[in-house]
């Protein structure tokens, strides 16, 4: 085979890099007796710097209402959840559907309303790091496909700059392309992170803490990587 026989790949990766402008303080995140009936009883945990930290559970529900509590967007039955004054937090949720369901903004709209710069080429810098370039940043965000819609989400993401990342399954609906870019962006970033996801190779390379919520009373916390974690059970 000579090299003219070697047809470049149409592979195209988004770029994904979180920077955060907010330095981060000693307080970050402290969760104190969290209980939800069914799910978790008397969970408590304190975030420090550069710890990024995967959840586990069996059952993916209670992680999404774990991460829903501690964003404020469900209520626990008792116990506390504070952020350091310095924290300004992004989250990607599992369901996204509040964001899209029933808008009509443009691509470049939608993401508009979450940047401080509003110009045109502003925006349309951070939508061409996810690959929506040309016409893509016109259509209307309510039909975009699933990838697409998460594509937009780290696009936000992004554009808030957040100095803690709360991501909750961020690899749903996006190609080895996308999730391949994310795992980068998660490796480099320098902040603290608290995610879930399905994916082993995200699990291993990312996370240094491992949260396991084996049930409702038994929840194990151990600082260490996930093969290490794995080969202990």
């Amino acid at each position: 085979m000579t090299l003219d026989d070697l047809k470049p790949s149409t592979r195209k990766y988004p770029y994904v890099d979180f920077k955060f402008e907010q330095q981060i303080g000693k307080e970050i995140l402290k969760v104190e007796n969290l209980t939800k009936k069914g799910m978790f009883k008397n969970l408590s945990f304190n975030v420090e710097p550069n710890q990024k930290i995967v959840f586990l559970s069996s059952n993916s529900l209670v992680l999404t209402t774990l991460f829903n509590i501690i964003m404020g967007k469900e209520q626990a039955d008792s116990g506390t959840v504070q952020f350091g004054k310095t924290i300004k937090p992004s989250y990607l949720p599992q369901d996204n559907r509040e964001y899209f369901e029933d808008c009509h903004l443009s691509v470049v709209d939608w993401l508009r309303q979450f940047s401080k710069d509003k110009t045109e080429s502003y925006v349309r810098g951070w939508l061409g790091r996810m690959l929506f370039t040309g016409e893509e940043s016109l259509k209307e965000v309510s039909v975009l496909s699933g990838g697409e819609k998460v594509r937009c989400m780290l696009a936000k993401l992004m554009l808030e700059s957040g100095n803690l990342l709360v991501l909750d399954e961020p690899i749903n609906h996006l190609d080895l392309e996308s999730i391949t870019s994310l795992n980068k962006g998660l490796i480099n970033f320098k902040g603290p992170i608290l995610f879930t996801t399905g994916d082993q190779e995200i699990i291993e390379t990312v996370a240094n803490r491992i949260i396991d919520i084996v049930d409702e009373n038994t929840i194990i916390d151990k600082e260490m990587s996930y093969e290490e974690y794995m080969s202990t059970k």
